[in-house]
């Protein structure tokens, strides 16, 4: 009988084969683990913060919590002015007949700036500096075409059912100054008499494109008629 002489592993070696093999393997998956988070890390630094925008005290007139939809139109001519106040009121009755909404549930902001700023005025304003106002916005004449009248949609049926007007002060003041350049009046007087004879409901804003922004950055949705 022949024997063989090859050698057998013996259990200790066999043993100390298989412990180094694992002890590999764990450290290749440490390794792989280590390689797999600085990766992820690397993603995460090199991809942008999402955009939020800041928020200021003086434009939170503009959130109304009871509110489940929010519009705003921005308005810069007569015409847009008009069709402002008409796509408002559509606005209103289509969520009151088809969604059973009320006006209470809804947040419209119109925006008079530009062309249009002249609208944000009450009649006492027309009626004192029309003569001035009509030409800057566009019309010939000025209450009896003033499309704030504009039949059962005008502002101020508008304004009892809770819309918001965004009124431009620069653009008021550059009115004031013609007005005062016609009559020979103050600046500053009459922008002063402007500011406080605004429409029901009406608010001076810094800057009507910058009442548009902020309403977006509010959840607005934009209508520019």
């Amino acid at each position: 009988m022949t024997k063989n002489n090859t050698a057998q592993p013996s259990a200790s070696s066999s043993e100390r084969r298989s412990f180094l093999t694992r002890l590999n393997a764990g450290a290749a998956s440490i390794a792989a683990l280590a390689l797999g988070s600085r990766a992820l890390a690397q993603t995460k630094a090199a991809a942008p913060a999402r955009f939020e925008p800041a928020r200021h005290d003086k434009d939170d007139w503009m959130d109304q919590p009871a509110a489940r939809h929010r519009v705003v139109f921005d308005t810069t001519s007569a015409a847009r002015f008009a069709d402002a106040l008409l796509f408002a009121n559509n606005f209103m009755a289509a969520n009151r007949s088809d969604y059973g909404l009320q006006d209470s549930d809804l947040a419209i902001i119109v925006v008079v700036r530009h062309i249009s700023t002249a609208f944000g005025y009450n009649d006492a304003m027309w009626a004192k500096y029309g003569a001035q106002m009509g030409p800057m916005s566009g019309l010939d004449t000025t209450p009896k075409t003033n499309p704030r009248n504009a039949g059962g949609f005008g502002v101020e049926a508008l304004a009892k059912a809770g819309v918001q007007f965004a009124v431009c002060a620069m653009a008021t003041r550059r009115i004031a100054g013609s007005i005062a350049q016609a009559t020979g009046g103050n600046t500053d007087t009459i922008y002063g008499e402007l500011t406080a004879n605004l429409v029901p409901n009406g608010r001076m804003v810094p800057a009507g494109i910058v009442a548009v922004n902020r309403a977006q950055e509010r959840g607005y949705s934009l209508v520019t008629p």
